[in-house]
């Protein structure tokens, strides 16, 4: 015998109860013995509560309600009873009559303005009876010999409604009988409802069909009970919050009891004691991709024995499994750490503490006896072994009442000041890793942890258990959905990364920045195992966000389409996606952008950006920034402020971890400036080659900004903070190589102009230089701790004597460099390296998170 329940969304619409009638038909003609359980219509149950509830406050509306429920139900007996079907007319007069008693209760709970919780019940019992009555019909008109059993007849309850406690015993005779007496015909039971042993009407709590399935498989010692529902089983976490999350293969029973009571809404957790009991495997599938495997529940296989192979046909689930229950390797994904993660939104955390809970017998005694006869269900304890506090979680609608019912309980201590009164956190979240493979395996704390820190996510309280099955933390409910995913990848995707990327600045760098990594996705995906999403994108009039990502190929319109541009707005959109793995990229050159860097890295965001004004901002500020980015655990990167894709400040990095000590840094840093003095020679004069420059885009409009050496200060004085030196912009002293008259034109024509009188001047200085064999150049130096900015000449003993081009270059002296320096040679200025020295860089902050 096979016990098969379905789902409120399986019975949703005619065309779904088609579908699954499908299944059940090939169960009868394959020769299966079957009985089936059936939830209410989706959402009957719901509009059934506020029904009573409208009823209840004399709103006459309720009765709106009813008469589109009972429309509902005889448009899908229309639709799924032929009118030549012979007892059409008798399941039409049964649903009225059904719909005539719901009714009058209705009006009896209108006139006098109150619903019991057992009159509550009885109404809530209608979408179950209605829906199974409808599909036993539908299923003896396709061919399939099926009776309706009303639970209410063999489910015997106590009288605690709203979720009455089962009596076994009597329910297992009661089922027996029954199943006994109509042999040959298959069942068709209502979900959810029993009765009393003087038949009165209750239900088993929400999700109770689950349990109906399970306490006929109990009964009847079924071979497997089959919970179809309308995903593919119970997934590694909920997919609603974490988009890659995916179905577990085998599960076993207290791995299922774990997810279950910590937010799985796949299973009803009582479901699963009586299958335990008996041994009996579950397995949940979906109703709507029927071929797919499932979730398989069962006891842990003794080693080397597996799950039992599903094979075969794709709608014949299970045909060898037995009624002992084929075991599984010891549940989740093979490798695994964990099974699965699962949450509960809303908790609040109260904490008893005081001096006098130090070393007294029988404080947790008192306290959780009195939170259980106020009838407060704990869901977390933990205790410290300073024995000074203990703290607990319960559901945010019993906080009021566990705090009543522990005051009073301690309210001499209180007095006393020997106890402190409760203090309540309200807005946190539970989330619990679940797994078998948890048991003795070192390491697993620490990945949890690990990934938790390194975004943001703070841990207010740790919960675990000897058994080392299932893990919980308290954390700001804000936080959940980031912490499930970050969780998730560090166990279950621990071969892939996803970055999410938030782009402001979408011009020359920023737009080439976009076509890179375009164009590198599959490689990364592929060989890398990293995945990069661009989740946020602004210019400096609009802004678009999108957590799974902005289509890349489309990006400007996108953009266009976006909503106007603040950068607070940014900010606040960042902290409201909340998304692990975030990595702000700024390839503006705003200081208006970079003076929201500290609230960035606050948010545990980091940073990479080729804008030098946050690294070249008073020191202090500097400083504060370097110390957020430590305090929050992430990153602060701008490779690409000093030579654009070189590696300089990493080099000088690498250098100073490694234990070296550095003599002096001289470097051409003005990509600019490197290719006017590089073709400064006797057959051009200096104002053709600055004007050469800006006619290739290597100027500034204004050439005077580079010569000014305004640019090479800013790089230069992040060079020495690097080292370790205090400086400010003011410390940098730099020599001013253009004439006064020149820097007084009133426009860049009138520059010119004036630049061009003073070609002899600039001659002048390059013959000199010649004349001893060198060349000129436009230096930046830091040596004993003074950082200067000068022209100078070198001849053919030195490095810069070579350059050419736009290139830079910088020369590191140092202990272990100092008889032949270490060169750091290369393109310093350009969308396509700049844009790639940012990709790189991003990259490389990918991988430190994954450490």
């Amino acid at each position: 015998m096979k016990v098969l329940k379905f789902g409120g969304t399986s019975v949703g619409s005619p065309t779904t109860i088609q579908a699954l009638i499908a299944i059940l038909g090939h169960y009868y003609q394959r020769g299966d013995q079957f009985t089936v359980v059936f939830s209410a219509f989706s959402k009957v149950t719901d509009t059934l509560i506020e029904m009573a509830n409208r009823a209840s406050r004399g709103d006459a509306t309720y009765r709106d309600l009813l008469d589109q429920v009972q429309q509902r139900h005889f448009d899908a007996l229309g639709s799924l009873l032929r009118p030549d079907y012979p007892n059409r007319l008798g399941a039409e007069a049964h649903l009225a009559q059904n719909f005539n008693a719901l009714g009058n209760v209705l009006q009896g709970i209108f006139l006098l303005h109150e619903v019991s919780a057992r009159s509550l019940d009885f109404v809530v019992s209608f979408g179950e009876r209605n829906s199974a009555f409808l599909v036993a019909h539908a299923m003896q008109q396709a061919g399939i010999p099926t009776a309706f059993l009303d639970a209410r007849d063999v489910v015997r309850t106590d009288a605690h409604f709203g979720s009455a406690k089962v009596d076994f015993e009597e329910t297992n005779r009661l089922v027996q009988a029954h199943y006994s007496s109509h042999a040959g015909v298959i069942q068709s039971v209502t979900g959810f409802i029993g009765s009393t042993a003087d038949g009165i009407t209750t239900t088993l709590g929400r999700g109770g069909s689950d349990y109906t399935a399970a306490i006929l498989g109990a009964a009847l010692d079924a071979e497997v009970i089959e919970i179809w529902t309308d995903v593919d089983g119970v997934l590694t976490a909920d997919p609603r919050r974490v988009k890659k999350a995916f179905t577990l293969p085998t599960m076993t029973y207290r791995e299922a009891m774990e997810m279950s009571h910590f937010g799985a809404k796949v299973i009803y957790p009582p479901t699963i004691l009586p299958a335990l009991a008996k041994g009996i495997p579950l397995v949940i599938k979906n109703t709507f991709n029927p071929g797919f495997a499932g979730t398989y529940i069962g006891n842990p296989s003794p080693v080397g024995v597996g799950r039992r192979d599903i094979g075969g046909d794709i709608l014949s689930p299970l045909p060898s499994w037995g009624g002992a229950g084929g075991g599984v390797e010891s549940g989740g994904v093979a490798g695994a750490a964990i099974s699965g993660i699962s949450s509960i939104n809303q908790i609040n955390l109260l904490t008893l503490q005081g001096s006098g809970l130090f070393g007294v017998p029988g404080i947790a005694a008192r306290l959780f006896g009195a939170l259980a006869r106020a009838g407060v269900n704990v869901v977390i304890i933990t205790q410290g072994s300073s024995e000074s506090s203990i703290t607990f979680a319960v559901s945010p609608t019993q906080a009021k009442a566990a705090q009543l019912a522990a005051e009073q309980e301690f309210i001499f201590e209180i007095r006393e000041n020997l106890v402190e009164p409760l203090r309540i956190e309200s807005d946190l979240s539970v989330v619990a890793v679940v797994g078998e493979n948890m048991r003795y395996r070192p390491g697993i704390a620490g990945r949890l942890f690990n990934a938790l820190g390194k975004n943001g996510v703070n841990i207010v309280a740790i919960a675990q258990g000897s058994s080392e099955l299932n893990i919980s933390i308290i954390i700001p409910a804000v936080d959940e959905t980031k912490a499930l995913n970050a969780i998730h990848e560090a166990f279950f995707l621990s071969d892939t990364q996803t970055l999410h990327l938030y782009l402001v600045g979408v011009g020359l760098i920023g737009s080439t920045l976009l076509r890179q990594i375009e164009a590198q996705a599959v490689f990364l995906r592929e060989k890398r195992g990293l995945e990069l999403k661009v989740v946020g994108l602004a210019n400096s009039r609009r802004m678009v966000f999108d957590a799974n990502g902005v289509n890349l190929e489309g990006w400007e319109h996108a953009l266009d389409a976006g909503k106007p541009f603040s950068m607070l707005d940014f900010l606040e959109e960042m902290k409201t996606l909340n998304l692990p793995n975030a990595i702000f990229i700024d390839n503006t050159a705003s200081e208006e952008v970079a003076g929201f860097y500290a609230q960035i890295l606050d948010a545990s965001i980091s940073v990479s950006t080729p804008n030098k004004q946050a690294a070249s901002s008073p020191y202090a500020q500097y400083r504060y920034l370097k110390d957020v980015a430590a305090k929050r655990g992430v990153l602060w990167r701008y490779e690409t402020n000093v030579g654009a894709g070189l590696p300089i400040i990493t080099t000088l990095s690498d250098l100073i971890h490694s234990g070296d000590r550095i003599l002096k840094i001289e470097g051409i840093l003005s990509g600019t400036l490197s290719f006017i003095f590089n073709n400064f020679g006797a057959e051009s004069k200096f104002s053709e080659i600055v004007a050469e420059a800006k006619k290739r885009g290597l100027t500034e409009p204004d050439p005077r900004d580079d010569l000014s050496g305004a640019d090479v200060r800013r790089k230069l004085l992040i060079l020495a903070r690097e080292t370790g030196l205090p400086l400010e912009s003011a410390d940098v002293e730099v020599e001013n190589i253009l004439p006064a008259s020149c820097l007084a034109a009133q426009s860049v024509n009138d520059f010119f102009a004036e630049l061009e009188r003073h070609d002899a001047h600039f001659e002048q200085l390059r013959q000199a230089a010649a004349a001893e064999g060198k060349v000129l150049r436009f230096v930046a130096t830091l040596e004993d701790g003074s950082a200067r900015v000068v022209l100078r000449s070198f001849d053919q003993s030195h490095p810069f004597y070579f350059l050419s081009g736009s290139d830079n270059m910088v020369v590191f002296t140092t202990e272990r460099y100092r008889e032949r320096p270490l060169v750091v040679r290369g393109p310093g200025a350009g969308a396509e390296v700049t844009a790639a020295g940012v990709f790189a860089e991003v990259i490389s902050i990918g991988s430190q998170m994954s450490e």
